[in-house]
């Protein structure tokens, strides 16, 4: 449990949130969410104790134990994997410390021999017989094979050291579990795993993530920071969005009648708790959304981008025809090859893979910045592309400003960028600012406006949701469902696959498996999971 108690954080002059008043109990896991800037990391720092609040009181239930997902990836390079891990559980590590100084002791005495067996009890109530065996499957649930457990953390890639922090973090099963964004660099795999994990938890967790498919599968209850207030809801991302979504249309129709606005939302409140079994925490949510206060559902100040996709040109029957591709990494490794495939019209096709450099090995051959190792492949006649990759840094290496830049994507006149970039939510004042010291999320917002002035017909997406807040994320995943052109794309988003994917490509080293079906239809298929482990050479 934790308990918030007039909690305010500010910086300077300004003011993050003020009167913060929460209680986070047992068994319940809540997903932060808010605007870039609202202050969601801040809050879980400041319940750490990492950052010192402006005034209030946060206290954990009596003996409590809090763990932490810690960011710092460099910290324990000179531990090795498990014992990285087994430090998560600072109790514990301690113990084990002073328990084997004391095995240790050339002149171990009587005194010694009664406190070892005071700290033998301990260890044994607290799980340290199985710590290792604990820390090692956590490690391969999170992907992290028995070989490298010895390893120094050094010798690990960030990826892999992401999972080995993020096993710190669970192991143990702390009291209070903090998560700042804890999918970063999880496979889609492992991120299911995860969401099991935490479905059978039972203690307190606070999550911070972009991920809405994972916030909706773990998450009982939402926290909003919204109108410089932190606001506790019941219920997972998608019933709040839907919800605030709902009340801002009620909000601008005011001759709606009160009656009317409150039968409105309560049948939405009945719908959405009936479609609650497809969650990790089905029973308790359902209950919550039952009890929930129609007063309680506010519109929100969020603002989201304009991202409207349109076509010049309708395109003709024939794609795409790919035959015999192969690509190698400069080393020779194999990421795809033999592979062949004809995209038909309306199709929307996400490429997935265990190694993500296949993806953009692909997608960089077809737009033709790269070489294929052998095969080939044809554009039809009638189609029109716009291309989002994952590296966009080479766009930006300009002291160009923002109306400057996008003007040499397309004709037009200053009125006309201003419009494109200010449904891209860059105001008057940003559209001149130098390009080069643009965020990241501001840099893909700034490609997605390129991408539109194209008005192709076939859209190649590489990991489209980097760097862009949840709002950039919704507007986006939205438009890409109506959009009636074709889409070839790779993502690590499951709500982004499973709602815009109608056809599955899996690229491995030893050619492909093709299937026009939905991803969670994929994902779930026992007869793929067996073929797609033949194809990887794990059977």
């Amino acid at each position: 449990m934790i308990s918030v108690s007039n909690l305010a954080i500010q910086f300077g002059k300004k003011i993050l949130y003020k009167d913060v008043n929460l209680k986070f109990t047992n068994g319940n896991i809540y997903g932060i969410i808010g605007a870039n800037g609202a202050g969601k990391s801040t809050l879980l720092r400041a319940i750490s104790g990492e950052l010192e609040a402006t005034r209030g009181n946060i206290e954990l239930g009596p003996g409590e134990r809090l763990s932490v997902l810690s960011q710092d990836h460099f910290r324990f390079d000179n531990c090795s994997v498990i014992e990285t891990v087994l430090r998560g559980h600072t109790v514990l590590w301690d113990l084990m410390n002073e328990r084997d100084a004391l095995y240790s002791k050339p002149d171990f005495n009587d005194e010694d021999g009664i406190r070892v067996a005071e700290l033998e009890e301990k260890f044994a109530e607290i799980g340290g017989y199985t710590a290792e065996n604990d820390a090692a499957a956590l490690l391969e649930g999170l992907g992290i094979k028995v070989a490298l457990h010895q390893n120094q953390m050094s010798s690990l890639s960030g990826k892999q050291k992401v999972r080995v922090m993020l096993a710190q973090a669970l192991f143990g099963e702390p009291d209070n579990l903090l998560l700042d964004e804890p999918t970063n660099d999880l496979d889609l795999e492992t991120v299911e795993w995860l969401e099991d994990y935490l479905g059978n938890f039972e203690h307190t967790v606070l999550v911070v993530s972009h991920d809405r498919h994972f916030l909706d599968q773990v998450c009982t209850h939402t926290v909003d920071i919204d109108f410089g207030k932190v606001t506790l809801f019941s219920g997972n991302y998608s019933f709040w969005y839907q919800s605030s979504q709902l009340a801002l249309r009620q909000a601008q129709n005011q001759k709606q009648k009160a009656e009317e606005k409150k039968k409105e939302l309560e049948e939405f409140i009945r719908r959405f708790s009936a479609n609650a079994a497809k969650s990790r925490q089905t029973t308790s949510r359902k209950k919550m959304l039952e009890k929930l206060n129609v007063e309680d559902i506010k519109p929100s100040t969020r603002k989201y981008p304009g991202i409207i996709f349109q076509m010049e040109r309708e395109p003709g029957n024939q794609v795409l025809e790919v035959n015999d591709l192969c690509a190698e990494t400069e080393t020779g490794e194999i990421l795809f090859k033999n592979l062949t495939f004809n995209v038909e019209q309306g199709d929307k096709i996400v490429f997935i893979s265990h190694d993500p450099r296949a993806m953009t090995a692909l997608f960089e051959i077809i737009n033709g910045n790269r070489k294929a190792e052998a095969g080939h492949f044809k554009w039809g006649i009638t189609i029109t592309t716009a291309y989002l990759p994952l590296d966009n840094s080479a766009f930006f290496n300009t002291d160009m400003n923002m109306l400057d830049w996008l003007g040499q994507f397309g004709t037009g006149n200053e009125v006309f960028f201003k419009a494109y970039l200010g449904r891209m939510l860059f105001k008057d004042e940003d559209v001149l600012k130098k390009v080069s010291v643009l965020s990241g999320g501001e840099k893909m917002r700034c490609m997605i406006a390129r991408m539109q002035l194209k008005n192709a017909n076939c859209l190649i997406l590489d990991t489209p949701t980097n760097h862009l807040d949840m709002e950039s994320i919704q507007a986006f995943n939205n438009n890409l469902k109506l959009f009636r052109g074709n889409i070839l794309f790779a993502s690590h988003d499951h709500e982004f696959i499973n709602t815009v994917a109608n056809r599955i490509i899996e690229l491995t080293p030893n050619g492909c498996i093709d299937k026009l079906m939905t991803y969670e239809d994929y994902i779930h298929d026992e007869r793929i999971k067996e073929v797609r482990q033949k194809m990887y050479g794990e059977v």
